[in-house]
């Protein structure tokens, strides 16, 4: 009883410091989705390119789908480990709100790698941090995320991910950064305080939450990614359309 009572009151100290948009959980968050925006382009492009060789009759489409079974597959792994973790019995707060903090910053990182990944199978290198950023947080806020970046651009195009990462004014994308991260730490603070209350359950209870939660989480990312870029192309792009830092977009020779 008095180890169930324990877990109880960890939960809501996880609950209540997750919900604080001012507290560290929402510094987390941040600190969590700058890093994963840092990922070098040319290990995007190896990673798309190795899958090619590995399906090399796959099209464009299914190639996008390799990506996003393989997306699901890293979260719900990480959903299901963190999971286990937190709910031994030996696992207290501290230990287990590091654990949720591990899981969130592979969230980010495995997001911002597919949706990069995706445009680059649209023939589009990102470069530039802002505009990846806006991609990242625009897929990882699913339909809501498409909904800001048209209102906040003025833009009514549902399919609005090359607009956004190839012709939209750098004063725009600050626009649009700002508002999806104020929708983003609301909304992803409740998603992961409902997970780590999960994860501090015992009897291997937190391990099923994490996977379902993980891959509920990923669902939206999923959703939000075909949303931004819509259609994957006929055939791989002959040209890559590059967006350096600052904003500045030139074409160079594709991949064959």
């Amino acid at each position: 009883m008095a180890r169930r009572l324990r877990r109880t009151a960890d939960a809501e100290v996880v609950r209540r410091q997750t919900l604080d948009p001012t507290g560290p959980r929402a510094g987390m968050l941040e600190s969590a989705l700058d890093k994963s925006v840092t990922i070098p382009g040319a290990r995007i492009h190896e990673h798309v390119d190795q899958l090619r060789r590995r399906n090399p009759y796959a099209t464009p489409d299914q190639l996008v789908a390799l990506l996003e079974k393989e997306y699901l597959r890293v979260i719900q792994g990480a959903g299901a480990a963190v999971g286990a973790a937190a709910a031994a019995p030996a696992v207290g707060t501290g230990v287990a709100m590091a654990l949720t903090v591990s899981d969130v910053a592979t969230f980010f990182g495995a997001s911002a790698a597919f949706s990069l990944a995706v445009a680059s199978v649209h023939g589009i290198d990102v470069q530039d941090v802002p505009r990846r950023r806006a991609l990242v947080l625009a897929t990882i806020l699913g339909e809501a995320g498409a909904k800001a970046v048209g209102d906040a651009a003025e833009i009514s195009s549902l399919h609005f991910a090359r607009t956004l990462l190839t012709h939209m004014p750098t004063t725009t994308i600050a626009k649009v950064n700002t508002t999806l991260t104020k929708r983003l730490i609301r909304r992803q603070a409740l998603r992961q305080s409902a997970l780590g209350f999960g994860r501090l359950a015992p009897f291997g209870i937190g391990a099923v939450i994490g996977v379902a939660g993980a891959r509920a989480l990923g669902k939206t990312v999923i959703e939000g990614a075909r949303l931004a870029f819509g259609p994957a192309p006929v055939r791989f792009p002959e040209v890559i359309e590059v967006v350096a830092p600052g904003g500045l977009p030139r074409i160079v020779e594709g991949r064959p």
